[in-house]
């Protein structure tokens, strides 16, 4: 881990990144230089999803999964009489909410998802047998989860088979909140984001934040490849403190191509960051970058969420 650095009004604690950029930039990197996996995002169902990204062993949510569920412990604990509602931005099927909620690992969805039974099914058939599977492993502390994600059948299938208490198909880059998700978000006590974060600038969090009733704290897994910087300085007027983890870092998913590769390794070493052993090595790695107020990051330190890869 980093050692927290003066945050010199600009909100995060790294000691590395210095200025703040535009919202219109993107604020997380990894975008350009990597390869595309557009059609299997906004799908009816989440097969095709783990059938493309389990090829490269994409690993995130696996390594968020213990991560958000101490935070959601820790927001229980400074709560009121009911539990804080969990936001995921880029949500896609709901899998961070399926891991946080359910007794599962990325591995049995990996299983569930590929298996021939699974690909002989109807979507509706699949839904149908889902609403069932993940009622079946609901765990006793399951917190309320809503979605957020352009993708509008990615939302529609993690609503149907439970995953999302609420799901709103918008891109806030793009277009404000709308009534519903802005009395939504009220109940907010955690906003989590493990995927899309090159896409999102303050842009998408002001209003979110804006809402909620109380001070939300902001967890990210962002590819190492580009800067938080933008977001962690739009989260500081709402009195956020951001604290990066440089170690461990989180594998992502292997490279696909040595092109994509060369770009990762290049992009890191440019924000200056280490390779060896982590792009050098063949895949993404994320860094782990966590929002709150100053006297949370005082009264729990950073290092009692993180687990050990």
């Amino acid at each position: 881990m980093t050692r927290p650095a003066n945050s010199g009004g600009n909100g995060m604690r790294d000691g590395r990144e210095d200025g703040p950029e535009e919202d219109r930039e993107a604020s997380a990197g990894g975008g350009p230089g990597m390869t595309p996996f557009d059609e299997i995002y906004d799908r009816p169902d989440p097969r095709d999803f783990f059938r493309g990204l389990g090829r490269w062993q994409y690993r995130t949510p696996h390594h968020a999964q213990d991560v958000f569920r101490r935070l959601v412990a820790a927001r229980r604990r400074a709560g009121a009489a009911e539990p804080p509602a969990v936001l995921d931005i880029c949500c896609s099927y709901g899998i961070n909410a399926a891991l946080l909620n359910h007794d599962l690992t990325l591995d049995d969805l990996y299983a569930h998802y590929t298996s021939p039974r699974a690909a002989a099914l109807t979507t509706a058939e699949l839904i149908e047998r889902d609403r069932a599977y993940y009622a079946a492993r609901r765990r006793p502390d399951a917190v309320p989860v809503i979605g957020l994600d352009p993708a509008a059948g990615a939302i529609a299938y993690a609503c149907s088979v439970g995953l999302l208490d609420e799901g709103f198909a918008s891109n806030l880059e793009t277009e404000p909140p709308g009534a519903r998700l802005l009395a939504a978000v009220r109940r907010v006590g955690l906003i989590t984001v493990t995927g899309g974060a090159s896409f999102l600038s303050p842009r998408t969090f002001r209003p979110l934040l804006g809402a909620a009733r109380e001070q939300v704290w902001v967890a990210a897994f962002v590819l190492r490849t580009g800067s938080y910087r933008t977001i962690a300085d739009g989260l500081a007027p709402f009195g956020l403190i951001t604290e990066k983890v440089a170690e461990p870092t989180y594998p992502q998913r292997r490279f696909t191509s040595p092109a994509e590769q060369r770009h990762a390794v290049d992009a890191v070493t440019a924000l200056g960051e280490d390779p060896r052993g982590k792009e050098d090595a063949g895949w993404f790695h994320t860094a782990f970058h966590l929002s709150r107020p100053s006297p949370d990051t005082t009264a729990v330190p950073l290092s009692t969420f993180l687990r050990e890869v």
